[in-house]
């Protein structure tokens, strides 16, 4: 029997909420060898709330499907149409009737991007992107739709030449002619400004300049953050320092009022063997920090607190993209509907999670100071009434035999324990909620999913019980436990 996918990529905003909060997007690429029906891609998308996403043209079937959901949508304007549109303003207008006009309101269309990268991947058109978008808008203002509906271009991050420190970033001049228009558009439109931004990337190319750590949001002491010499403004990764960079050369161009919207960015799971960092591990990393990053409205140093919503590339890894093995593998599912790894999400205001189960689990928090956790563990396994034998040697969850793994067990039993409030996961700061089952071996967690899609026995001490009957841990004291037996949980995957 197939699982639900439960990832829930954005509950931070409902559907009423005001635009100028945070949220989190996905891409939705196509180039799959066999791409999911429409339909199957929204309840997808329904069943793991996502409530933005971007498409790469403007398919009339997902349009369809995607009607009546709430389901903010951004359309594209494909490349090889840009042309035509950006020469013909009755052009630009027949397709805004078929593509915007055709589905709207029904299908909540939010924003157009005409074209894509348009500097990079075509450049001989970059001359008639300014006129596409005044006539694709012009169109909107004749339907009584440009208040709804937003017009901008996605723009490779390259085009910043320059980009560290920020504070002395600038668009690549040789393109002032066409960049200076499209920004006169974007602020008398309202409109944000549409980056992509590839740490990746940017680590890949500079040789070993850039540490991994520090494209991957991973925590950095202060001593190798990257500081602005002009600002001292301390960088702890390069999403922030690239988008500081975009502000910074609007400004350039007396551009100050301007909002930034990231319409890609995301890490791949796999590669070649000379791209030995594109791992299931490093997406994770990566994209976990990322939405978290957005969700909590950290803002950029130049700009704290005001977050950047941001669009995750992509839903699906796209086997027939062409090039190297870490183009096809982008995807936060697969072509199934079976999430290519488990996000590590905590912190994020509200839980967010591609589990199959939507279970949440407490474990040792990455980096806390062993003490810290020894104290912790001492509490759990004696007020705290956790039975932890099971730690004991020979016992299932001995090995490893370290205070992080011996904590995990503590802390999460008594997370079950007490019922999962956020509270009961804390120990002084020592604790996060996560997604990610800690099971390993036959160290089976309270609250772990079985082969069947049984919950697992779990034996918790009782609440008031003062027994001695088990052996005492850590100092601890021993307690009388009780069986709680869980039901059996049968999940499906159901396509409303």
């Amino acid at each position: 029997m197939a699982w639900l996918l439960v990832f829930v990529l954005l509950l931070a905003v409902s559907q009423a909420t005001a635009d100028e909060d945070p949220y989190i997007g996905v891409n939705i690429g196509t180039d799959l060898s066999i791409m999911p029906h429409p339909t199957q891609v929204v309840a997808l998308l329904k069943a793991q709330q996502i409530r933005h996403v971007r498409l790469y043209d403007a398919d009339r079937g997902m349009l369809a499907a995607l009607a009546n959901t709430g389901i903010r949508v951004m359309v594209s304007i494909p490349n090889e149409q840009l042309l035509g549109i950006g020469q013909s303003n009755s052009t630009a207008a027949n397709w805004v009737s078929r593509n915007i006009v055709a589905h709207y309101p029904a299908t909540n269309i939010t924003a157009i991007c005409v074209g894509s990268e348009v500097f990079m991947s075509l450049p001989n058109a970059a001359p008639v992107l300014v006129n596409a978008m005044k006539y694709v808008h012009s169109a909107l203002v004749a339907s009584n739709l440009d208040n709804q509906i937003k017009v901008s271009t996605p723009l490779a991050s390259s085009i910043i030449l320059d980009s560290f420190p920020p504070s002395q970033a600038f668009f690549n001049r040789s393109w002032n002619p066409v960049m200076v228009p499209i920004l006169n558009f974007l602020q008398s439109t309202g409109s944000p400004l549409m980056l992509n931004i590839y740490p990746y990337y940017d680590y890949m190319q500079s040789n070993g300049v850039i540490p991994l750590d520090y494209a991957l949001f991973k925590p950095l002491s202060p001593t190798k953050e990257a500081v602005d010499s002009n600002t001292l403004v301390h960088y702890s990764n390069v999403f922030d320092a690239m988008v500081d960079a975009t502000y910074f050369a609007m400004a350039f161009l007396n551009f100050t009022n301007i909002p930034v919207i990231v319409t890609e960015t995301g890490w791949p799971s796999k590669g070649d063997s000379n791209e030995p960092d594109a791992t299931i591990e490093n997406a994770n990393t990566y994209n976990s920090n990322l939405i978290r990053h957005v969700i909590n409205k950290t803002g950029t140093p130049k700009r704290p607190g005001i977050a950047v919503s941001t669009y995750i590339y992509e839903l699906y890894n796209e086997d027939l993209k062409p090039g190297v093995i870490s183009e096809k593998n982008w995807g936060l599912f697969d072509a199934n509907g079976d999430p290519i790894y488990i996000l590590r999400l905590t912190d994020s205001g509200s839980l967010l999670a591609n589990d199959t189960t939507n279970q949440t689990y407490c474990t040792a928090k990455e980096g806390a100071d062993p003490k810290m956790l020894q104290a912790a563990l001492d509490w759990a396994c004696g007020p705290g009434k956790v039975d932890c034998s099971q730690l004991l040697q020979g016992k299932p969850c001995y090995e490893p035999d370290n205070v992080i793994a011996h904590a995990t067990y503590a802390f999460d039993t008594y997370y079950h324990r007490m019922g999962k409030t956020p509270d009961a996961c804390d120990f002084n700061g020592v604790a996060d909620i996560t997604t990610t089952d800690p099971s390993h071996g036959s160290c089976v967690f309270p609250g772990s999913l079985g082969r069947n899609g049984t919950m697992v026995n779990i034996t918790a001490p009782s609440m008031n019980s003062t027994s001695s009957d088990s052996p005492g841990f850590y100092g601890g004291g021993g307690y009388a436990s009780v069986l709680v037996v869980i039901k059996v949980m049968l999940w499906s995957v159901i396509f409303l």
